[in-house]
Order: C-alpha cells, then sequence, then structure tokens
C-alpha cells in the first residue's frame, strides 16, 4: 500500500536520495519549429542513453519549492515530487516527480501528481507547468499521459550546463 505524505526534512532527505533519478531511452525528440508552431519529432537512437537527473537542492535553503512530498510504502521511499507557487501569475510549478524505478508504471507517479494538483487548488493555483528536456522521452511520454501538453521550449536554458546541447520542453495541464 502506497501512501502519499508530506516529506519531513532533514528527516526524509536521505530516502529522497535514494530513489534513482535516471532514465534509459533509445528514443529523444528533435524540436521543429515553423510558422509559430512547435513540435517534437521523436529521433531512434544507435544505442541506448542513460541519463540521471540531480536532486542537488534538498539540503539548499534557497530552493526553489516550497513543497514536498514522498510516495511511502511501509517505510520506503518509491518516489518524490516538490513543488513551488507563483501567486503573481498563480501557477505551481513541479521541479521535481521521481519515482524508483522498481516502482514505475504502478500508478506512484499519478499518486503524487494528484497530490500536487491537490495543492494546487488549495492555493489557487491555475496551472501546473515543468521543465524537461528533449532527451526524456520517458518522462514525456508520463506528462503526456497524466494530462500535460507541450506549451514550449527553449534552445538556449542550458547553454553553459552539463546539460548543454539539449533543448528545454515546457508541459502545463490546468489544476482542476
Amino acid at each position: 500500500m502506497v501512501s502519499i505524505r508530506e516529506a519531513r526534512f532533514p528527516h526524509d532527505a536521505m530516502a529522497i536520495r535514494g530513489i534513482d533519478t535516471s532514465f534509459s531511452t533509445d528514443v529523444v525528440y528533435d524540436v521543429e519549429t515553423a510558422d509559430h508552431s512547435i513540435s517534437l519529432k521523436p529521433r531512434r537512437l544507435a544505442s541506448p542513453l542513460r541519463k540521471r537527473f540531480p536532486l542537488d537542492d534538498l539540503d539548499d535553503p534557497e530552493r526553489p519549492w516550497s513543497h514536498a512530498f514522498v510516495a511511502d510504502a511501509e517505510g520506503t521511499c518509491l518516489g518524490f515530487a516538490a513543488a513551488g507557487f507563483g501567486p503573481w501569475n498563480r501557477r505551481l510549478t513541479l521541479w521535481h516527480l521521481y519515482v524508483d524505478p522498481p516502482a514505475r508504471g504502478q500508478g506512484v507517479g499519478r499518486a503524487l501528481t494528484e497530490r500536487v494538483l491537490g495543492l494546487g487548488r488549495d492555493l489557487g493555483a491555475r496551472h501546473l507547468w515543468l521543465e524537461t528536456s528533449n532527451l526524456n522521452a520517458p518522462g514525456v511520454a508520463v506528462y503526456e499521459a497524466l494530462g500535460f501538453q507541450l506549451t514550449g521550449i527553449d534552445l538556449t536554458l542550458y547553454v553553459g550546463t552539463p546539460a548543454e546541447g539539449e533543448i528545454a520542453l515546457f508541459f502545463s495541464r490546468p489544476v482542476v
């Protein structure tokens, strides 16, 4: 039985760090823009790519998120979500959504997202917004299954970072 609860810091930090935040894919998205439109075109890779997302802001007092949740099953942390609210545009930003690989495909990500959406309703948010990379085809599939739609790109967000060469994809869904 999985329960979603508020994360307790610093108590939960070690368990959250234990989540495998990596993904493997043999498909990435090329981004095409034309006539004021954006489209993602899947491209198969010759060999699978593996990437791990860092969780380096758990102990940062200036982290961009203010609310965090864990998916817990009998004391085992199966997933983590963190969000922050922007009152000026009533946008709730999903900064982290990770599910440990053995628990993927079992509704843990959906349960975490539903909890974040509940937070959004409580705060009066209009949309839940997130950013990911064009390399994260598995994540894009999950976000689309959770009701998110592509709302924008940034060709320069990752310039000068370890993700240089990747393209930032922005997704959003209404908070209803």
